[in-house]
């Protein structure tokens, strides 16, 4: 048996069978220990971990030639089918709010419990509930509204939207608030020009989770005609397993595309995204995404 390492885990082999260990962040680990299995010239490939082994199953199961995943609970090891994926809800309605949020140059994106209001991409305001809060980040919603809760909702949307844009645009200096979820400014991008991977129109789609914070990464996912396409920047290996659940979630039937930047253009998920039960196609956006 042979020991190697493995991010957040631990792995091992024997002959053309592997088990990875997982350790940390057990939803995006199954990628990683494909990729690791394909390195290793491995045939068959057993995931053991301690939470989230049904959506492992989940994701494992859209693939041919699958993982095992496998449930440890203390010193006992049980086989996992996969979980049942919960349909999404009906879209959240924007309300009144909707055309205040387009006036102020914001995109109106459906999440699993509220509507965002994005500029390039990153949410600067939100309705929830039949409220609109307005900031970057729930720390930032809450400090306007203690320091600027007397301002009319078009006022304190101005005030935002004028700050983020000064940082946010093709040009400006490297700031914080240019680095937040890259994935949705190239989701921005395309939708605004989606000949780029030629399709004819994109709608913007959550995801298969409620995305953790802004500094998290993720996937941002859009649908167009027959079509889900789920943009990401830099390599990940957990896009594919995601992707493929997005679709899932969105359309099972679509085809999937998986949008890059050219430079993130990487072999291994190009083979991760042939492994899938439906392939899906990976398209590499040339040039400066950030437009």
């Amino acid at each position: 048996m042979t020991r190697t390492g493995f991010p957040g885990g631990a792995a091992c082999s024997a002959q053309l069978t592997g088990w990875v260990l997982v350790e940390a962040d057990p939803l995006r680990s199954l990628g990683k220990a494909m990729a690791w299995a394909r390195q290793q010239g491995l045939d068959e490939l057993h995931v053991l971990t301690e939470d989230s082994a049904g959506v492992l199953a989940r994701q494992a199961a859209l693939f041919s030639d699958p993982p095992t995943v496998w449930w440890l609970n203390a010193t006992e090891l049980h086989r996992t089918e996969p979980e049942p994926l919960l349909p999404h809800g009906p879209a959240p309605d924007p309300g009144g709010f909707g055309p205040l949020l387009e006036g102020a140059g914001l995109e109106v994106v459906p999440e699993h419990d509220h509507v965002g209001g994005e500029l390039r991409g990153l949410e600067v305001a939100r309705v929830s509930d039949g409220r609109l809060e307005v900031g970057v980040g729930a720390a930032d919603r809450e400090l306007t509204a203690m320091l600027h809760g007397d301002l009319a909702p078009v006022d304190a949307l101005e005030r935002v939207v004028a700050i983020v844009q000064e940082h946010r645009r093709p040009g400006a200096r490297s700031h914080p608030l240019s680095q937040l979820v890259p994935e949705r400014w190239l989701r921005w991008t395309l939708r605004n020009d989606p000949a780029r991977i030629g399709v004819d129109h994109l709608e913007p789609a959550p995801g298969p989770r409620p995305r953790l914070g802004l500094r998290e990464r993720d996937i941002g996912c859009a649908i167009a005609t027959d079509t889900v396409v789920v943009c990401s920047v830099g390599v990940a290996l957990d896009l594919v397993p995601s992707a493929a659940e997005a679709r899932l979630a969105l359309a099972p039937e679509a085809r999937l595309l998986l949008a890059v930047p050219e430079r993130d253009d990487h072999p291994a998920t190009r083979a991760l995204a042939a492994r899938l039960q439906t392939p899906a196609e990976v398209v590499a956006v040339a040039g400066d995404w950030r437009s």
